[in-house]
């Protein structure tokens, strides 16, 4: 055997072997491995949008609750001014129904008064009547000096 010959053949073989996988076998593979690493790079950045989304996503969710929170609050504290207002109201009707019970019961003190002050002087008068005809010795008529009682009632 001839090793230059068999270099030969082998060198033939190699190139041969170069050009197949060169030619056959290395495109396809390489497109697997570009269209690998395209979807691997899509997957990346779906991952990163993912990510932006989601942080955009909680900003506006703690955005929503800071303002519901406030809202919140803000009717919180219109509750109260209203409970305020109305217990103020409460109190004020109050203070004015105690007034109008006062006045009420003051005019009928000053009723029950002029009505004990019309009794006393009835029986002042009647007591005088009775005091003066012990002292004259005779009936005077009630009815005939109408006029003159209720002038000395109204002195007294």
């Amino acid at each position: 055997m001839n090793i230059g010959l068999t270099l030969i053949a082998q060198s033939i073989a190699f190139f041969a072997l170069i050009w197949l996988i060169a030619t056959k076998i290395w495109p396809p593979l390489l497109a697997a491995i570009e269209e690998r690493q395209k979807k691997i790079a899509e997957g990346l950045a779906a991952a990163d949008n993912s990510q932006k989304a989601l942080a955009d996503a909680e900003a506006r969710a703690n955005e929503e609750l800071k303002a519901a929170r406030s809202k919140a609050n803000e009717i919180i504290e219109q509750a109260h001014q209203r409970a305020n207002q109305i217990v103020e109201a409460a109190r004020h009707d109050a203070i004015e129904e105690g007034v109008r019970q006062k006045a009420i019961v003051e005019a009928d003190i000053a009723a029950s008064a002029n009505r004990a002050r019309e009794d006393l002087r009835k029986q002042v008068s009647q007591l005088a009547v009775s005091g003066a005809e012990k002292l004259i010795r005779r009936e005077i008529d009630p009815a005939a000096h109408k006029a003159l009682l209720d002038e000395l009632a109204a002195e007294i």
